[in-house]
C-alpha cells in the first residue's frame, strides 16, 4: 500500500479513536451511574451544566479548560484524557498490526470492549455483563463468518467460563468468601469466543502473570506493613531460588528447595488470606484485558 495513504488512514483511525475514547467516558461514567448514555446530553459531574460543543473536543478541551469545569471550575477527572489517548493509541495500533483487513475491526472491538470493562473494574468493582456477552456473540459470529471455525470459538467460550467458575467455586469452598465476580467468567468466555480454544488457554496463562505483577508486591507489602516478617523472607528466598535454578543451577537439589519453599510459602499465603478482613479485592478485567491484547498484538 502506498505510505501517504496508509498514513493518511491512520490519521483519520487515531482520531476516530479519539471520538471513540471521549464517548467511551460517558459509557463508562453513565454505566456506573445506570444513567442513559444517549440522554441527556453531556454534563458536568459535579454541577450538572449541560457541555458545550467546545467543551467536548477530546484532549483539547481538557488541555484548553486546565483541567477545570468550565462552569463551577471543578478538577475534572484525568480519566477522560487517559480514555481518550488510550482509545487512540490502541485504534492505532491495531491498523498497524493488521493493516487493511477485516482483524483490524476485530482488534478494534475487542479493544473496546476491554477499556470499558477494565476502567468500571477498576473504578468501583463493576463490569457490565452485557458487555462480556456482546463480545462473545461477536466472537461467535467472528469465528464463524471469518474463521470459518465455529467449533473452536464454542469451545473456547466453553473452556474459558469453566476455567474461570471452577477457579471460583474452588476459592469460594476454601476461602468462604467470594474470590471472583460472576462478571469474570462471562469475560473469560467471551475471550474464548474470540480467540478459540488454544487462544482462551493462553491468555488466560497471560493473565496470570499481569495479576501476579499487581498482586505478589501488594500483598508483600501488605505483610511488610503488619510486621509479618516470616512470609516476606519466604518470599524473596522463593524469588532469588527461582532465579538461581533458572541462570546457575539445575539439579535435583535445587529442585527439592524450590518445592519445599514454595508449598511452605503458599500455605503461609493461603492462610493468611483466608484470614484476611475485608478480602483484598484484585480487579481481574485489567489483567484479562492485559493478557488478550498481548495474545492480540504478539
Amino acid at each position: 500500500m502506498n505510505l501517504s495513504l496508509n498514513s493518511y488512514i491512520l490519521f483519520w483511525v487515531c482520531l476516530i479513536g479519539l471520538c471513540m475514547g471521549s464517548f467511551f467516558n460517558v459509557v463508562i461514567l453513565r454505566s456506573l451511574s445506570e444513567e442513559s448514555i444517549i440522554f441527556p446530553p453531556s454534563k458536568c459531574p459535579k454541577c450538572g451544566k449541560k457541555l458545550k460543543p467546545w467543551h467536548n473536543v477530546p484532549v483539547l478541551s481538557y488541555l484548553f479548560l486546565r483541567g477545570k469545569c468550565a462552569f463551577c471550575k471543578e478538577p475534572i477527572s484525568l480519566q477522560y484524557p487517559i480514555i481518550e489517548i488510550l482509545t487512540s493509541l490502541l485504534f492505532a495500533s491495531c491498523f498497524i498490526k493488521f493493516g487493511i483487513d477485516i482483524k483490524t475491526v476485530f482488534g478494534i472491538i475487542i479493544c473496546s470492549a476491554f477499556i470499558i470493562m477494565s476502567a468500571t473494574d477498576i473504578k468501583e468493582q463493576v463490569v457490565d455483563c452485557n458487555i462480556a456477552i456482546g463480545l462473545g456473540v461477536f466472537g461467535l459470529i467472528y469465528g464463524y463468518f471469518i474463521n470459518g471455525n465455529i467449533l473452536d470459538s464454542i469451545l473456547g467460550l466453553v473452556a474459558g467460563a469453566l476455567i474461570i467458575e471452577i477457579i471460583a467455586r474452588g476459592g469460594k469452598l476454601i476461602f468462604k468468601k467470594s474470590v471472583f465476580g460472576e462478571a469474570d467468567t462471562y469475560v473469560a468466555g467471551a475471550i474464548g469466543a474470540c480467540f478459540g480454544l488454544k487462544g482462551v488457554l493462553l491468555v488466560l496463562l497471560y493473565s496470570l502473570f499481569a495479576s501476579m505483577i499487581f498482586a505478589v508486591p501488594m500483598f508483600l507489602y501488605k505483610q511488610y506493613k503488619r510486621n509479618n516478617k516470616v512470609i516476606c523472607i519466604l518470599s524473596i528466598l522463593f524469588i532469588l531460588s527461582v532465579l538461581v535454578f533458572k541462570t546457575l543451577i539445575q539439579n535435583y537439589l535445587t529442585y527439592g528447595i524450590l518445592a519445599v519453599l514454595g508449598i511452605f510459602l503458599a500455605a503461609m499465603i493461603l492462610r493468611g488470606i483466608k484470614d484476611e478482613e475485608p478480602l483484598t479485592y484484585l480487579p481481574l478485567v485489567p489483567a484479562f484485558a492485559l493478557g488478550s491484547l498481548y495474545y492480540l498484538f504478539f
